[in-house]
């Protein structure tokens, strides 16, 4: 059975730091891009970021390029959100996700959901 799991959340305070994680068990780890999305409250799931194990490929949402970074650890099946300069409005339930292939912004097609995170970003 295929799984990502999810880790790294927490509470942190505006202009702090926080990396979370994706380790991803029973997939082929070369396959997939993996994702993050996030669902603030009373909002709907958008995309954060992604990385394309096919060809290295990234994607930021507007909203946090310059702050976050992606990447991968082949050897783990793990791919790392590092996230400085938090807001408060990066505060959501954080999602890795998994698609084939090719990084995708639309929650349609994902063919792997992880446990979310809580991310709390307090003022």
């Amino acid at each position: 059975e295929v799984q990502l799991q999810a880790f790294g959340g927490g509470l942190v305070q505006a202009g702090g730091s926080l990396s979370l994680s994706c380790a991803a068990s029973e997939i082929t780890f070369d396959d997939y891009a993996i994702g993050w999305f996030r669902q603030a409250p009373g909002k709907g799931r958008e995309a954060v970021s992604c990385i394309s194990r096919s060809d290295g490929t990234t994607y930021y949402a507007d909203s946090v390029k310059g702050r976050f970074t992606i990447s991968s650890d082949n050897a783990e099946s793990t791919v790392h959100l590092q996230m400085n300069n938090l807001k408060p409005e990066d505060t959501a339930i954080y999602y890795c996700a998994a698609h084939a292939v090719f990084c995708t912004i639309q929650t349609l097609g994902i063919h792997y959901w992880g446990q979310g995170t809580l991310v709390t970003v307090s003022n």
